[in-house]
């Protein structure tokens, strides 16, 4: 049912805003995995695959969840290759 789905993926979603204000505030990804956000990032990509072949509205939380584990990947890697350069300490 589209209502178990969607809880599911609104609790899985809640947890992404936190840790993107956390990479934004301290600057610092130690600790966390580039391949676990590249994973997740696969996982709801695919969910939207195949929502696009078996529509309905919790499609949209799939676009949300992916917008913010790709957020999070991209500050990661950006604070990564600063912190490799020697651009942050």
């Amino acid at each position: 049912m589209d209502i178990f789905e969607a809880i599911m993926m609104v609790c899985f979603g809640a947890s992404w805003p936190v840790s993107i204000w956390k990479t934004i505030r301290v600057k610092n990804p130690i600790g966390k995995s580039v391949i676990f956000l590249w994973l997740v990032e696969i996982g709801y990509l695919s969910g939207i695959v195949y929502k696009l072949a078996h529509p309905d509205w919790v499609i949209a939380l799939y676009c949300l969840n992916a917008l913010m584990v790709g957020t999070d990947l991209f500050l990661v890697m950006k604070y990564n290759r600063m912190r490799r350069r020697g651009e942050l300490r």
